[in-house]
């Protein structure tokens, strides 16, 4: 690790109460002194971004250890702070890509280049539709109407409550009862 001298760092300002948690405030001029301060200005935000992300606490601290792992190698001290920040981001999301590819199977982002011009032709299958709706006949009006604008209409949650008339973590409610109800009357073989 190259340390450098005491005329060449560049300033920082330290926030805090004297508990041995100080923030510390660098400028975006030059580098940071050594890697424990890149990963002591970033780790937080990194974080924050991840678990915003994952939603669980252990993935969020993993991936956290993965994008700074990452990061070490390619990553010189003398990049600016704006520099390892926008790196960071990046590595951040080609980390959590890897991930959702790793546990879904497939990648979430979606990249414009990657969208086909035309859908692809559909094939419709008699019997799953006519059983689909069997099911939905056999629900209560609102669990029909929430599915129906949910997977049929595609609309969001947000917009099928504002049509429902209800609040949006009634939408969720009533959808999160109206599939139980569904997959309940499709085992059972609701014709």
């Amino acid at each position: 690790m190259v340390r450098r001298a005491e005329s060449e760092r560049r300033p920082e300002t330290v926030v805090g109460s004297g508990t041995g948690r100080e923030l510390r405030l660098v400028s975006g001029e030059g580098g940071y002194p050594n890697w424990e301060a890149v990963y002591r200005d970033n780790v937080t935000w990194v974080y924050a971004l991840l678990f915003g992300k994952v939603g669980n606490r252990p993935d969020a601290e993993d991936l956290t250890t993965e994008v700074f792992m990452a990061a070490m190698k390619p990553l010189r001290l003398t990049a600016t702070v704006p520099e390892v920040r926008a790196y960071l981001r990046a590595t951040a999301r080609t980390t959590l890509a890897a991930h959702w590819r790793a546990r879904m199977g497939r990648e979430i982002t979606v990249i414009e280049g990657d969208i086909a011009d035309e859908p692809p032709p559909e094939y419709p299958d008699n019997q799953a539709e006519a059983r689909a709706k069997a099911v939905l006949d056999e629900l209560p009006d609102r669990y029909r109407r929430i599915l129906e604008l949910r997977f049929l209409q595609g609309l969001s949650v947000k917009e099928s409550a504002q049509d429902l008339g209800v609040t949006v973590s009634n939408a969720k409610v009533m959808q999160h009862r109206a599939l139980q109800m569904a997959a309940q009357l499709s085992e059972r073989g609701v014709r």
